[in-house]
């Protein structure tokens, strides 16, 4: 992963440092800008995940090429998948030509060479997005099959595309409050469901190692459950027949995580009402309606699971929190209960 070994954030001016700054963070390559006239800028913000890395990128148009020669002198056997936020972008390699945008992404290899040209979108927006790069060791493809991904539009907007870039944004943004051995987890969880996507789009899900692919299940299990979590007629008979599995294994995949699908999915709901009780917008609404809203139709029931949880009564909770805004002009959590 070059030689930075810790979180990095750079803006930088220029194409000569934006090249620096890449060839340690990422790979080496020949920029070139394709505006000479309008300065450049570029941000690049590094987080390791153990053997992976994830970078947030954002940079103005340009031209990036990796050559044989480079790759002779420097290879580090890395895939990059990369997700476009906004921007638009065109990549040459193995033969195959892909010009993605918004909601897609590609996926390179460092030890071919390619033609990288970002720009602009039409709405003049400018390239932005995120990008998961990690040892090619790590998949269980044979190279000639992966080598009919590369440069190939994907999409991020459904499927297990979309569950991968959902998990990349949220790392992203949770990361200053991970642990060095938390985001080697996070590492092996995002590089799982790389694998995952790309076994989707070559159609060989049979050649993902059954303990990535339970990961990737219970993965796409929880998106789901938060996605209909204030559906209170939500089961775990509904939840397993739309992921095409037992209600038996739905649960021995929930007890290998040391939690049961009940108790996961009450935890949850009963964050959820925590949250919307604290918040100053939410604050007309009754506390029984926020909690019909998450799945408790009986107040009763609701205010003893949340004094169990919490020490204190909901409307309790709610006050203080409110008395916390009003003394100190921020949200907070209220004194005496848990998190």
């Amino acid at each position: 992963m070059g030689t930075m070994g810790d979180c990095v954030d750079v803006s930088v001016d220029g194409v000569g440092q934006w090249a620096e700054i890449t060839a340690l963070a990422l790979v080496t390559t020949r920029i070139k800008a394709v505006e000479p006239g309008r300065p450049f800028t570029a941000r690049l913000r590094a987080m390791p995940l153990g053997v992976a890395q994830l970078s947030e990128l954002s940079y103005g148009a340009l031209l990036s090429q990796r050559t044989p020669r480079l790759i002779r002198q420097s290879d580090p056997e890395l895939l990059q998948v990369v997700i476009t936020a906004s921007g638009r972008q065109r990549i040459d390699q193995a033969r195959n030509t892909a010009v993605v945008g918004s909601g897609q992404m590609v996926l390179y290899d460092s030890s071919r060479p390619f033609d990288a040209h970002a720009g602009n979108s039409p709405a003049g927006t400018t390239p932005r997005g995120a990008m998961l790069q990690f040892p090619k060791a790590m998949l269980p493809f044979p190279a000639p099959r992966l080598n009919s991904l590369l440069a190939v539009p994907l999409s991020a907007r459904r499927g297990p595309g979309r569950l991968l870039a959902q998990f990349l944004t949220t790392a992203a943004t949770e990361y200053p409050a991970c642990t060095p051995a938390d985001a080697a987890r996070l590492g092996t969880t995002a590089v799982d469901l790389a694998t995952a996507v790309l076994a989707h789009h070559l159609d060989r899900e049979r050649d993902v190692p059954a303990d990535s692919r339970k990961r990737a299940l219970y993965l796409r299990i929880t998106a789901f459950i938060q996605i209909h979590l204030a559906d209170d007629a939500l089961t775990a008979g509904r939840i397993a027949a739309a992921h095409h599995i037992s209600v038996r294994s739905l649960h021995r995949l929930f007890q290998e995580h040391g939690v049961s699908v009940r108790s996961w999915m009450r935890d949850q709901r009963m964050e959820r009402c925590r949250r919307d009780l604290a918040d100053p917008l939410q604050h007309h609404l009754p506390v029984s309606a926020i909690a019909a809203r998450w799945g408790f139709p009986r107040p009763a029931d609701f205010t003893r699971a949340f004094r169990a949880r919490h020490g204190i009564t909901p409307s309790t909770y709610r006050d203080q929190a409110h008395r916390c805004r009003t003394v100190t002009g921020t949200q907070h959590q209220a004194p005496g209960t848990q998190s």
